[in-house]
């Protein structure tokens, strides 16, 4: 069973962002979106940083959290052959109920695609008092839209900080 990461989240964390499992790239570097086609981290940094690039992984980490933005994934576990999130089987939910009840100030959750989305629903349903919004995927996987128009829609949805 392939095993995800611990969430990164802290007492100014409001939004969450939900992926589906790390992939192959993420999982050997121990590090959420490693994968270097996958556009989250440049998505980040355009839109929270002004397109500055990031200096490390620390930095990555530091900047969503000072931005009031946690990261964690829809599964604990699960069974797959290589990145694609269709290839899951086995699907093990995190435990984002005990999440809520340690950080009560999340308030939006912010799905990295439509699998994260599903997988999270399938175990919890959407939760009444948060907001959920289910965005493009940052995966090289969903090439269906543009860059620009990822980062108009992430963009608008980030605005609730």
């Amino acid at each position: 069973m392939l095993e995800s990461f611990a969430p990164v989240v802290n007492a100014h964390t409001r939004i969450l962002v939900i992926g589906s499992m790390p992939g192959e790239a993420s999982l050997r570097a121990r590090q959420y979106y490693a994968y270097a086609r996958n556009q989250f981290w440049q998505l980040m940094f355009d839109l929270l940083e002004h397109g500055r690039p990031p200096h490390d992984y620390q930095d990555k980490l530091h900047t969503l959290l000072s931005h009031g933005i946690g990261l964690w994934d829809a599964l604990a576990r699960c069974e797959r052959t290589g990145s694609l999130d269709g290839n899951i089987k086995q699907p093990v939910p995190n435990d984002f109920p005990a999440l809520f009840a340690r950080y009560p100030q999340i308030r939006t959750l912010l799905f990295n695609g439509q699998a994260a989305a599903a997988h999270f629903k399938r175990a919890f349903g959407f939760p009444a008092d948060k907001t959920c919004r289910i965005l493009p995927s940052t995966s090289p996987a969903h090439a269906a839209r543009s860059y620009a128009e990822k980062r108009r829609i992430w963009g608008q949805a980030l605005e609730l900080l």
